[in-house]
């Protein structure tokens, strides 16, 4: 990509945020002024709708979002939901069945409702939620399969992330994808072909964006697929192995605001 991009994608949790989970004045600052130039700026993330506030709490104006890694396109001007890619109850019957007979002491939660809200099983530990209207957990492993879920979410205890994402897309060969994005030993699981590549891209399709025209920030294996598809790739200076591998730049660390950073380069620091 030599000229000015067309569109600035970037992942949210470890990429544009810092390791705190706030983000910087100037990071804001950067993209506000970027976004305002006419260059749309959209978030690509593996959070829900409902983990969005807290990102748009800091910045200048909401951005649009393809959240549940790919499974889900958001318009926060309007609260509306552009598309879904669920997982049906049919698929996470099986997605369920087959986890449970390769994954001994599996634990699952889904989120439904455009990833609005979150139902989980007794024994799967959560680690952020807290919003008791959004978040409950279930009576009865159909209840939890009883609704479309635009991610599945699979723990079995603390574990090598991608050890465990391997055992997982194998149980799930040609059913669904699976992904990670932490260091917990969480894997993220969305429909077959759902990917951020594939929600980006059909957002990219409807504004009139070519893929070449994309400048991509990520920084977790589940960027992977975007960073692949787009014109620009760049990862921060943290990034795993495998988004190191495929780069075509490295900026500096989520910490030090390397998304900022890349951007005041390619469109010049006011």
């Amino acid at each position: 990509m030599d000229a000015t991009p067309r569109l600035i994608a970037s992942d949210i949790d470890g990429t544009l945020l810092r390791d705190d989970r706030t983000l910087s004045a100037h990071t804001a600052a950067v993209l506000a002024r970027i976004a305002a130039r006419g260059t749309p700026v959209v978030l690509v993330t593996g959070r829900p709708i409902r983990w969005l506030k807290l990102v748009y709490d800091q910045l200048a104006e909401p951005l649009p979002a393809i959240c549940a890694n790919g499974a889900v396109v958001y318009d926060p001007v309007n609260d509306e939901v552009l598309r879904a890619d669920p997982l049906a109850p049919e698929l996470l019957a099986e997605v369920a069945r087959r986890l449970r007979a390769e994954v001994p002491g599996v634990s699952l939660a889904v989120e439904i409702v455009d990833s609005r809200q979150m139902r989980h099983e007794t024994h799967y530990p959560l680690r952020w939620d807290a919003d008791e209207t959004a978040i409950r957990v279930v009576e009865t492993p159909e209840e939890l399969l009883s609704l479309p879920a635009v991610k599945v979410l699979a723990r079995a205890g603390e574990q090598d992330p991608d050890q465990f994402t391997q055992l997982v897309s194998t149980a799930l060969a040609g059913l669904a994808e699976a992904t990670h994005s932490s260091l917990s030993g969480l894997v993220e699981i969305s429909a077959a072909g759902v990917t951020k590549a594939a929600g980006l891209a059909w957002y990219c399709h409807r504004i009139g964006v070519d893929a070449t025209d994309v400048l991509a920030f990520g920084d977790m294996p589940n960027d992977v697929p975007m960073l692949a598809w787009a014109g620009r790739a760049v990862a921060v200076a943290n990034a795993h192995p495998a988004v190191l591998a495929i780069a075509d730049e490295v900026t500096s660390a989520n910490s030090t605001d390397g998304v900022a950073a890349h951007l005041e380069k390619v469109f010049g620091a006011d």
